[in-house]
């Protein structure tokens, strides 16, 4: 498994609310976390850089490496993280503060994930993007509801309105799942400051076409910014390769 992982305050943001790192615990299992910060001032900032070192703080002292151990272990550790966030947003300094997640895991070719908010974890097989986690987004349940089109969703005035986020008062409700990888599989995640500026096709070439990790990684925050970079950038891009079993 190969991992690229690249942030980017993006064209039009005076500060970077983004934040994502990679762990390993005990039995040598790697965990990446991204998260998309909100808030006022420095909140923001600050809920996804503690959220993500706080998860990460959590799973270097486990010793995991089944995917439904590591399943649950995700579910109840958001829950601890989505109260000390809402907690601390109570206070004058970070009122208001909280952060979407998103947590990937690769064991024995089997993804693990949890998903809160609207950053995406999305899979490429030959050159195919699949959009795994549904956005917790006001107008993704307008389109559940058959109430908007996907193409209308894209331009809605309030599509930055989300539904889930670590901070919030009631307790969260993670997607998460298992899914079986292929050899020579790309999983990718990302803040919404990717995927709201470039099409999933854009992403699936790039990606494929990549003389590495890294250098797709840094073409698909370059395309962000070059189609107006609204927001900051954060992508996570592993590989499986094909000696793993």
């Amino acid at each position: 498994m190969k991992i690229a992982l690249m942030t980017d305050i993006g064209q039009k943001r005076s500060n970077n609310q983004d934040f994502v790192n990679k762990f390993d615990n005990k039995a040598g299992v790697t965990l990446i976390i991204l998260a998309d910060g909100m808030g006022g001032h420095r909140a923001g900032n600050i809920a996804s850089e503690m959220t993500v070192t706080d998860l990460g703080r959590a799973w270097i002292n486990t010793d995991l490496r089944d995917a439904e151990g590591i399943q649950t272990w995700m579910t109840e550790l958001v829950q601890t993280q989505n109260t000390k966030i809402y907690e601390l947003g109570q206070t004058e300094d970070y009122q208001g503060m909280g952060t979407t997640i998103e947590m990937i895991t690769i064991v024995d070719r089997q993804l693990v994930y949890a998903h809160i908010g609207d950053s995406r974890i999305a899979l490429v097989r030959d050159g195919v993007y699949t959009q795994l986690t549904s956005d917790h987004s006001l107008v993704n349940e307008l389109v559940k509801a058959g109430q908007i089109t996907p193409e209308e969703a894209a331009v809605h005035p309030q599509k930055n309105i989300i539904t889930q986020s670590i901070g919030q008062a009631t307790p969260v409700q993670p997607e998460t799942a298992i899914h079986t990888l292929q050899a020579g599989d790309y999983v990718v995640a990302n803040s919404d400051g990717l995927t709201n500026m470039i099409s999933a096709e854009t992403i699936a070439t790039t990606i494929t076409e990549g003389e590495t990790l890294e250098e797709a990684t840094r073409q698909l925050i370059d395309l962000a910014n070059e189609a107006g970079g609204l927001d900051n950038i954060t992508v996570a891009l592993v590989k499986v390769e094909s000696e793993e079993g």
